[in-house]
């Protein structure tokens, strides 16, 4: 009988129900009581009770009334108007005065409706007290009271299905945002993956890729002069060719770098100065102070990669003719430092990263220590050669 009737939820449907119920009982005890009691205007008041009951009944079974509030209104004016007939006919119709608040206060604006329930109370106590003959005030609490209620069951009514739709409403807001959470997080994590194969790829394969190049054009110049020499360059490719393989492998398989299998970082970073001088016209010395302690994999994978790109970075650019590894223990954190002799560079005037030109090793660097709570400085002049330091906390439970 409203509005909303084609949204019902079924607590409305129910009370929806019994007020059809109550308005149909009101009005056939009304007409019933009028016979029995041998009323004079008996068969009017049946006959009004029928019509009432008849209208109200057609309210619900009319699309209009159901979908326009200027429809459900007019059709709630004729019920009232042979209410209005029904209650001058019987005191007995003041009774369906109390089911008439609850329609006036749900179809009609929210004024609109405290004054027909005013103006219906009034009606009713009004006809009360004609048929009775004379004006009582205890037969004014009646209406008066089922008015009261009425117009507290209403608004509380109401102020619960507010209160329920913005529950529904930030239920609906929650879903919708944990939904782009989720996707999110996806992204952020698809990304992430990205940029870590990103970083071990540029740390990895295509140092070693640079390297093979090398190599290969260090061949070509010996070639055909001195084939024992070219025939050393190229093995030396084909051997680091094959390590880079095995790093491919690895970062399919999620492993530890080969370099770091069966040994220590120190041993890796040993064996990196030891390839980087057969390989490369320079000299790369590696030393380590402190006291060595175990490391969790984390930290030892990134100095590796660090250092792995910092030398590669010295040995493309620097034009250096040495390089030195130093790995420090200092108890609650461990450092890395890379210092060479080459032409060096301005730190404030970097050129933008380049990855088709390999231009990403510093801001990989950078990643990778930042990633373990650590930090990455360079230090660095035009001629006066290039020193970098990564610094790693060590975590609690390994520290010695």
């Amino acid at each position: 009988m409203n509005a909303a009737a084609s949204t019902l939820t079924p607590t409305n449907r129910v009370l929806t129900w019994c007020l059809h119920l109550l308005v149909a009982a009101l009005l056939v005890l009304a007409a019933v009581r009028a016979v029995t009691a041998g009323q004079p205007r008996a068969a009017a008041v049946v006959a009004v009770a029928v019509a009432c009951g008849l209208a109200y009944a057609a309210g619900p079974l009319m699309p209009r009334v159901r979908a326009s509030r200027g429809a459900a209104a007019a059709w709630l004016g004729v019920v009232c108007a042979l209410w209005l007939v029904l209650v001058v006919l019987t005191a007995d119709g003041v009774w369906v005065a109390f089911p008439l608040y609850f329609l006036q206060l749900h179809l009609l604006p929210r004024r609109a409706g405290l004054v027909a329930v005013v103006a219906t109370a009034l009606a009713a106590i009004t006809a009360f007290a004609a048929h009775q003959g004379v004006f009582s005030p205890v037969a004014a609490i009646g209406p008066a009271l089922g008015a009261a209620v009425a117009v507290a069951v209403v608004r509380g009514y109401q102020a619960l299905y507010r209160e329920s739709e913005r529950r529904r409403g930030l239920i609906e807001e929650l879903t919708a945002t944990r939904a782009d959470l989720a996707e999110a997080q996806h992204t952020a994590g698809v990304l992430a993956e990205r940029e870590r194969l990103a970083h071990e790829i540029h740390d990895t394969l295509a140092q070693g890729l640079s390297s093979i190049q090398l190599l290969l054009r260090a061949a070509e110049r010996s070639l055909p002069d001195t084939a024992a020499t070219a025939a050393r360059h190229v093995g030396q490719a084909r051997q680091t060719a094959a390590d880079n393989l095995a790093e491919a492998r690895r970062f399919v398989a999620a492993l530890t770098p080969p370099a770091l299998d069966g040994t220590t970082l120190a041993g890796a970073l040993e064996r990196l100065c030891a390839t980087t001088g057969t390989h490369h016209r320079i000299t790369a010395r590696f030393r380590l102070t402190g006291s060595p302690a175990p490391l969790p994999t984390t930290h030892e994978v990134a100095l590796l990669r660090i250092a792995q790109a910092a030398v590669a970075n010295t040995v493309r650019h620097a034009g250096a003719t040495t390089v030195e590894i130093t790995l420090r223990h200092l108890g609650d954190e461990i450092a890395l430092d890379v210092v060479d002799d080459g032409t060096g560079f301005d730190p404030e005037h970097l050129p933008a990263p380049d990855p088709a030109g390999g231009g990403v090793g510093l801001e990989a660097m950078r990643t990778r220590a930042r990633a373990l709570g650590g930090s990455l400085a360079v230090e660095s002049s035009p001629g006066r050669g290039t020193a970098l330091t990564a610094r790693l906390p060590v975590p609690a439970e390994v520290r010695p």
